[in-house]
């Protein structure tokens, strides 16, 4: 599984709220309710999101391995 929740400590450490990702960076609301959910975004969307922030790609995301599936 994919999680994006180094996304929202990279956002706080950076001073850039969900509102300025939309409103001032033209980010849109939906993507923003992917990474949420932990939902699959193109890569694009993560290089937005690094040139934003000014950060690398494991600063928004990270695999975490699924437990063995019966």
């Amino acid at each position: 599984m994919i999680s994006y929740s180094r996304l929202w400590e990279t956002m706080r450490k950076k001073g850039i709220s969900q509102y300025a990702l939309i409103h001032a960076y033209g980010v849109s609301p939906a993507q923003i309710i992917r990474m949420k959910r932990n939902e699959s975004v193109s890569t694009d969307t993560i290089e937005m999101f690094c040139r934003i922030l000014d950060c690398r790609v494991e600063d928004i995301m990270e695999y975490i391995p699924e437990k063995d599936k019966p």
